[in-house]
């Protein structure tokens, strides 16, 4: 397992320097500058003497593959550069971020799992009958519902018609604020759970072991608790690591719509205003979190499924 371990760290290492590479050299040949909108006069214009000496500031006059060296360098030792909008640390700016961020995706994971695998469960467990049905054009319908006209329908119900719940804003940090948001990016992973285990529950089912167990006399809930579900968590797992994945980047659209302080709205507004440090940093918070999770998912494989070993 330690061997398995070292080997899928390492693997990290040429993922995380391509996506820094990647985004490095887009915000280096798309058209415009932060610094041409920092020394606007008001009037559209900047002075050329007040961009070159903001740019030599900034580190902007030098080639590209120097300032990447230097990124490089610096983020080995853990340091993600300074914010070009408020020169504040990137490290500090994503600190602040990362728990509103966190709240809202651990959130939305625990409605999809909550609705989703017991949904699928009994879909699969009753084919073809009225729950089935139900729960599948749920299912499909969670999958294929934008999240931002979910989210505005949402609001106007609860929010705006009922006013059971605050429409946008983080507040506290209280449950009331977070109920919309998590609903809104959870509702799509839901779906797609009760599907998976729709799925990986009907093929366990038909299983020879699965058989097996019932010819010795083993009642049907015994089967489902010892079998059934235990082989059916290793697709659920994967599905589930995958989502996380997934609801990091679904979070920019949910976070800007709901005013959610986390890095998703921290990684737009960064993108509009220029602030590459700021850009960067988030996209590689984001990229190590889904590989982490995917870690953890790959460890979890062996604990659920005996069989499983890792070479």
């Amino acid at each position: 397992m330690l061997a398995f371990l070292t080997r899928r760290i390492l693997q990290t290492v040429p993922t995380v320097l391509a996506v820094v590479l990647v985004v490095f050299v887009l915000f280096s040949v798309v058209p415009g500058s932060i610094v041409s909108s920092m020394s606007d006069d008001g009037r559209g214009a900047a002075d050329p003497q007040v961009v070159e000496r903001m740019r030599k500031q900034l580190g902007l006059d030098d080639p590209v593959y120097m300032r990447f060296g230097s990124y490089i360098a610096k983020l080995a030792t853990g340091d993600l550069g300074t914010s070009f909008r408020t020169r504040e640390p990137v490290t500090i700016m994503i600190a602040k971020r990362m728990w509103p961020t966190l709240q809202l995706i651990f959130a939305a994971l625990t409605f999809a799992i909550a609705i989703g695998v017991p949904l699928g469960f009994v879909a699969a467990l009753r084919p073809g009958a009225i729950v089935d049905t139900v729960s599948m054009v749920v299912a499909v319908s969670g999958l294929s519902m934008a999240k931002f006209w979910l989210g505005l329908l949402l609001m106007y119900l609860f929010a705006l018609k009922l006013g059971w719940l605050p429409s946008f804003g983080y507040g506290d940090g209280g449950l009331k604020y977070l109920i919309l948001p998590a609903v809104t990016l959870g509702v799509s992973p839901m779906a797609l759970l009760a599907r998976t285990t729709r799925a990986a529950v009907l093929e366990i089912m038909t299983a020879d072991f699965v058989r097996t167990a019932r010819s010795k006399g083993m009642s049907e809930m015994r089967v489902v608790k010892w079998h059934v579900m235990r082989n059916a968590l290793v697709l659920i797992l994967t599905t589930m690591g995958l989502q996380f994945g997934a609801l990091m980047g679904q979070a920019v659209v949910v976070e800007k719509l709901f005013s959610w302080p986390g890095i998703g709205s921290l990684l737009v507004d960064s993108v509009l205003q220029r602030d590459m440090p700021a850009v960067q940093g988030s996209i590689l918070v984001v990229v190590l979190a889904f590989l982490a999770i995917n870690l953890l998912i790959d460890v979890l494989y062996g604990v659920i499924d005996p069989r499983i070993r890792y070479a």
